[in-house]
């Protein structure tokens, strides 16, 4: 059995444990069992594992702790974190006790799955059983409870952590830090790091993240200059990449290739994600003739565009309506063996639908698949709303029909967009029955998809059918906004309920919902 598990043939191995029974009328003991688990573990086949165990309880063979050590850990793999814990409670049944490392896995399953409750529980069951938990194991509830943003939680199983003798780690640290700064507590977080033993690269890094997401700008750089080099730890890539990255989120691209000049004369090297980060920016705001000068720079350095950053600028040029320079920019991609992905076509196809080109589109479509890439929803609602803005409805299904067959779930914007097209062509049951079939499939429907519907009943005069719809989806949790009220309000006034209008009316500010122009014209 060891031999076919060195040779990493798990399933000769399970073969032969059979065999021993079936073929050579051979016992085996436990000893195999534990054998034949470990190597289904180390061979990736943990699905197999627990048929293993229980066929070793129904011919009575008594497991050890190592046993369910095992089956627990491929259940955990295969993500049944609950048939791990049941195992648990099972364990006294046959007369065995958790060790350390049953809990530790067990742990670090929970918070793996955001289930720091439960794993918190059994953290104390472990100290109550006198199990001694490891680094790792604190790790991960600390982790876990930072996850969640309960911080304060966190940083006290870290004082109990160094109260038992334990010494924390950068990852724990780094976990408390990140935690502090995704609350917006910066300041907190600098005077955690500040007492941390053996800070490094990594834990400037995430502090300095800290202060640039919250618009701290000065107060990072202040930081890299006057603390972290002085400190003697020397900015890396990721230090810069972060500056860089939140200058250009806030817009200030001119402070970012100032920086990106400060960076080089320092003698830092900008590496392709410098690059990519800076041409996203300019792309984001428009500015291609600055994003082609940062690709020339970057070609300059010996640097060439990744997907990403040609997918930045196909994405900006087909906004902007230059499909041309976006297909152009795709051929040249694909003629340097840059693979294009799911965000190169999804967005070619919104530039060629948006100026009308359907033909090319399904096209480019119809390419994907021969790339390997598989279309998704937003690919799908791209082109089935395009064929719905040109009145093409069959053409649409059609769409939707292949959309499901290849197992991409219809969402809320693409059933606004059937209904809305239904209700133009007088369809107004058509469109209530997908609004059903959403509810059906737990799709809760958007205040767009219901005023599309009650705006089409007041134009045809069926505003008791509208009030009665608007009621019943009140009644499910839908809050109605101006656009439902206007729509009543107008439906109502054409047909002479000039009262029930101003009743409505007036019964807007008690809804907290503000008239417009269109209510009042």
């Amino acid at each position: 059995m060891r031999y076919y598990g060195k040779a990493g043939l798990p399933g000769q191995a399970t073969r032969l444990l059979l065999d021993m029974w079936n073929v050579y009328c051979f016992e085996p003991t436990f000893k195999s069992y534990n054998v034949v688990l470990e190597i289904l573990v180390a061979g990736n086949c943990p699905k197999v594992a627990p048929n293993v165990f229980y066929d070793m309880l129904n011919r009575g063979i008594s497991p050890t702790v190592h046993t369910f050590g095992v089956v627990m850990k491929a259940f955990c793999m295969i993500n049944e974190v609950d048939s791990a814990c049941s195992l648990l409670r099972d364990m006294t049944k046959h007369g065995c006790v958790p060790n350390s490392i049953i809990y530790q896995t067990l742990i670090h399953a929970l918070s793996e799955n955001n289930r720091v409750n439960e794993a918190m529980k059994l953290l104390e069951e472990m100290f109550l059983m006198g199990c001694e938990p490891d680094v790792q194991t604190f790790n991960d509830v600390i982790h876990g409870l930072c996850k969640v943003g309960r911080i304060h939680e966190a940083a006290k199983l870290l004082d109990r952590m160094l109260v038992r003798g334990f010494v924390a780690d950068a990852l724990i640290y780094g976990y408390l830090m990140h935690g502090l700064c995704r609350m917006g507590q910066v300041d907190e977080s600098r005077t955690l790091l500040s007492k941390i033993p053996n800070p490094n690269t990594v834990l400037y890094n995430t502090l300095i993240d800290g202060y640039v997401s919250s618009g701290r700008f000065e107060e990072a750089k202040d930081l890299m200059y006057n603390n972290m080099i002085i400190s003697g730890f020397e900015p890396d890539a990721f230090t810069f990449n972060i500056m860089i990255d939140g200058l250009c989120k806030k817009g200030h691209l001119v402070s970012a290739l100032e920086f990106l000049n400060e960076m080089v004369e320092k003698g830092f090297e900008p590496n392709v994600i410098t690059y990519t980060i800076l041409i996203n920016g300019f792309c984001k705001q428009g500015r291609f003739e600055e994003a082609s000068e940062v690709v020339n720079s970057m070609s300059a350095k010996g640097l060439s565009l990744n997907t990403v950053g040609y997918n930045c600028l196909i994405g900006a040029l087909c906004k902007d309506g230059k499909i041309e320079d976006a297909l152009q920019m795709y051929d040249e991609m694909s003629s340097k063996g840059c693979k294009p992905d799911i965000y190169t076509f999804n967005s070619l196809i919104y530039g060629l639908c948006k100026n009308d080109k359907m033909e090319e589109a399904l096209g480019l479509y119809n390419d994907m698949f021969l790339e390997g890439v598989i279309a998704n929803t937003v690919t799908y609602n791209t082109l089935i709303h395009a064929f719905l803005r040109g009145d093409s409805i069959q053409q649409a299904y059609k769409l939707v029909d292949e959309m499901l067959f290849r197992g991409c779930p219809l969402d809320n914007i693409t059933y606004n967009g059937l209904i809305k097209a239904l209700c133009k062509t007088g369809a107004i049951d058509r469109g209530l029955g997908l609004l059903e079939e959403m509810l059906g499939k737990g799709i809760f429907p958007s205040i767009n998809s219901c005023n599309i519907l009650i705006n089409s009943f007041c134009r045809i005069g069926k505003v008791n059918d509208a009030l009665q719809f608007l009621r019943d989806m009140i009644h499910r949790g839908l809050t109605p906004d101006i656009v439902t009220y206007n729509s009543l309000i107008n439906g109502l006034c054409k047909i002479g309920r000039v009262q029930e209008a101003l009743n409505l009316f007036n019964g807007l500010q008690a809804e907290g919902i503000r008239p417009d122009a269109v209510t009042c014209g």
